[in-house]
């Protein structure tokens, strides 16, 4: 009897969502634009092949704005900022470019709004991470974070009559982010959803195609970096799923030879600050070691874009 045929399973949507585009756009126009150097507040998007290639052409990552030099161009992150951190960049006179996601952008927006109409808001996220700092820093008086399930019990006991909604990190787990949804409504049962969905449609489409592929893996592989939530969460995504292995690399030559061991089946996606270089890299890898019956399935077609920031955008064209 002869080996079955190695496969390989290419989920689709992965890699680059609409914000993300738009964040590292952002960066090579305003060099084009403004040529380097051009400062970037944190990494403009959690990949660490996107942060090196921008350094590389002139771009200057730094942790806070005060690093930035009075007067010089800074770009906010895709993952937004707090309105101190804009004061602050105001204060030191920089120029400065949003390359914040619109949908994180769109819970800024909640945030505030539920703040000035006397709720308290319980934002489901995770401790320490931009985007999370940013949301919180919109209503940080009203604002309480929940990490996690365990993260509820946490939580003050709030006056029976007081309004309470809960928000969300856009790159969470979608089943996750329910499972405490669920909990938080057990103990405060007055607790109201936000008006439409917080976690991004890229999110939740690059996990509803790890969900379809993952019970016919043996692995299933997702290029991201370490401090990408969402990838992170495709990891957790696949096994839930069924997938008898997972694990997260940022380039092909960290796939571990072990991982390959009895293994005829693996699934391959990216989260949504992966350039798709990098998964080609992986199929070339995986190819050499058998995997060339290649089939990319697909659950759905995206076709959101978002607009730069004014600044950036190029005039008319005059015929």
């Amino acid at each position: 009897m002869t080996n079955p045929e190695k496969k390989l399973l290419l989920a689709s949507p992965r890699g680059y969502c609409a914000g993300v585009d738009r964040a590292v756009e952002t960066v090579e126009k305003a060099l084009e634009k403004y040529g380097a150097p051009v400062y970037v507040r944190k990494e403009i998007v959690h990949n660490k092949y996107v942060v090196k290639t921008l350094e590389e052409r002139g771009a200057v990552f730094v942790d806070e704005t005060y690093e930035v030099p009075e007067g010089a161009h800074v770009v906010f992150s895709a993952h937004g900022v707090s309105p101190a951190v804009r004061n602050e960049a105001a204060e030191r006179n920089l120029i400065t470019l949003d390359a914040s996601c619109p949908l994180v952008t769109k819970v800024h927006n909640e945030a505030k709004r539920f703040a000035r109409d006397g709720y308290q808001i319980l934002l489901v996220g995770h401790e320490g991470h931009e985007e999370v700092e940013g949301t919180s820093g919109e209503a940080p008086e009203v604002t309480h974070l929940v990490d996690g399930v365990e993260g509820v019990a946490k939580l003050p006991d709030f006056p029976a009559e007081q309004p309470l909604v809960w928000l969300s990190q856009t790159t969470l787990s979608v089943d996750e982010t329910m499972e405490i949804v669920e909990k938080l409504k057990e103990r405060f049962p007055r607790l109201q959803d936000p008006p439409s969905d917080d976690i991004c449609y890229a999110t939740q489409n690059r996990q509803a195609a790890v969900k379809n592929i993952a019970p016919r893996c043996d692995l299933v592989i997702v290029v991201g970096s370490q401090n990408s939530s969402n990838s992170k969460r495709l990891v957790e995504v696949a096994l839930e799923a069924g997938a008898k292995d997972s694990h997260l690399v940022d380039y092909a030559h960290q796939i571990d030879e072990a991982w390959l061991e009895g293994v005829a089946t693996i699934g391959l996606t990216s989260g949504a600050s992966v350039p798709e270089i990098l998964v080609q890299e992986v199929v070339q890898h995986l190819g050499s070691r058998g995997f060339t019956d290649v089939e990319e399935v697909t659950t759905t077609v995206e076709t959101i874009t978002f607009a730069l920031p004014r600044d950036l955008r190029m005039p008319p064209r005059r015929d």
